[in-house]
């Protein structure tokens, strides 16, 4: 008898999780994106044919490595590498390096498999991949930071190459540690090539890099709000982290006229309803990315209301952009948001939105965007990175931004296509997997069985 396409789906979601018990995250995103899949696996056999869906969740490789270093006592240190090459179908692997005690294998993979299609919305010729190490940054000396990065790069090094699988920065990792990183690459290759991106703009990185992330976000914020015909201009803003992605958020948000009221950490969240801008923000860009700071340092220096032990959702907002990490955002927030007159949340962090969360917001009608597709931004001006990088050029900030913006808005478009076409008009969701699947199975099915 021959399963139902219902029947199907939930027996891939039951082989990933019986296969790798534990990695809550990587199942919680394999069924997030294969229960969205219903239309195209019934309109398009072949995909359940040549088991498309079943190769997409097992990655092509997973490498695991120890990274010793010494610290500044002179003591030997222990931490765990990882680098997941999900799926090259479409390009090189591309995909961020986090360094945070929270990295295990399944926050690898499921940030792996995210950014396959994340990486495909963009356009670009991109796979998806991701890595990291179990290391924390915060408290460290520049010189262990750099004897971690050395470390860590002379074991991935093998791993990857500009036509390979091209890393770039995530959570704990910055333009200090990929500059480090970068370093030693060159040092074990004896080449100077684009194998990173997030370089510095003196040798081989691009302008708008730092910022892409956020203004991306801002940048599809604005085309999901006009298809309500409004703007962004005198909307109140939540966000909650307040590294690159959350600051240029801010500065971008500001630019088009709206006010973001709160940051966060995971101590708690400040709260400025005067909205985060000038003197303000200047000293909020680098508290985190540089300096690793607190996020109650910000509010202790304008005396701002600190809320001890609690995340900003509860903050009466127009708009919420979980801008910090996964499942940051619960059923239980999202029914405070919806309460407190919350009509649009963008997910500028990767899932950081539970399901309880997601299905909340979508019975409420709070059109809700995915970090797949809202945060696409940091990835895609990467790719313009490697491209400029194949030139040997570097293109200007208004040549760059523009390509941006221009890629934000065929992300929405495309997302809001892909819902119209399979049945679930304005489905943010929906769209985003759909359109992210069909351009990789199609490549899949192009390659045969590899």
């Amino acid at each position: 008898m021959v399963a139902s396409v219902g029947e199907y789906i939930e027996s891939v979601i039951d082989a990933a999780r019986s296969r790798d018990p534990g990695q809550l995250e990587f199942h919680q995103a394999v069924q997030e994106v294969a229960e969205s899949l219903a239309p195209v696996l019934e309109r398009r056999p072949e995909y359940r044919e040549w088991r498309i869906l079943e190769r997409m969740v097992e990655p092509e490789r997973v490498v695991i490595f120890r990274v010793p270093w010494v610290d500044d006592q002179g003591i030997v240190q222990v931490n765990r590498g990882y680098r997941v090459q999900m799926n090259s179908a479409i390009g090189p692997y591309k995909g961020g390096l986090r360094f945070a005690p929270t990295v295990n294998l399944g926050v690898m993979k499921f940030l792996a498999f995210e950014q396959v299609f994340k990486n495909a919305l963009t356009m670009l010729p991109m796979g998806g991949g991701k890595g990291g190490a179990d290391f924390d940054p915060r408290g460290r000396s520049d010189a262990e930071v750099m004897r971690f990065c050395q470390s860590f790069m002379t074991e991935l090094f093998r791993h990857i190459g500009p036509d390979t699988d091209v890393p770039a920065g995530d959570i704990g990792v910055g333009a200090r540690e990929i500059g480090y990183l970068f370093g030693q690459y060159k040092r074990i290759a004896d080449e100077f090539t684009g194998v990173l991106t997030g370089k510095g703009l003196g040798w081989g990185g691009s302008l708008i890099r730092p910022e892409a992330t956020g203004y991306g976000t801002a940048y599809f914020l604005s085309e999901v709000v006009a298809t309500d015909d409004e703007t962004l201009e005198g909307k109140t803003i939540a966000i909650s982290g307040y590294g690159n992605v959350g600051t240029y958020f801010i500065e971008k948000a500001n630019d088009l006229g709206a006010k973001v009221v709160t940051i966060g950490d995971e101590d708690g969240f400040v709260y400025d309803p005067d909205g985060i801008g000038g003197d303000k923000l200047e000293f909020l860009k680098p508290l985190w990315t540089k300096q690793r700071r607190p996020a109650k340092d910000f509010a202790d220096e304008f005396g701002l209301k600190w809320v001890e032990g609690q995340r900003p959702w509860t903050v009466p907002c127009d708009i919420a952009v979980p801008t910090a990490t996964q499942n940051e955002l619960d059923e239980e927030h999202a029914k405070m948001l919806v309460a407190n007159g919350c009509k649009y949340v963008v997910e500028a962090a990767n899932m950081p939105c539970t399901p309880g969360a997601v299905a909340t917001f979508a019975e409420a009608g709070v059109r809700f965007g995915p970090g797949k597709a809202v945060n696409a931004g940091g990835v895609a001006t990467s790719g313009l990175e490697m491209s400029q990088n194949s030139l040997r050029l570097s293109w200007t900030r208004e040549e760059v931004d523009v390509r941006l913006r221009g890629i934000m808005k065929a992300i929405h478009r495309t997302c809001l296509a892909a819902a119209e076409e399979f049945g679930v008009p304005g489905d943010y969701v929906a769209g985003a997997n759909i359109a992210g699947f069909v351009k990789v199975a199609d490549a899949m099915l192009d390659q045969g069985v590899v």
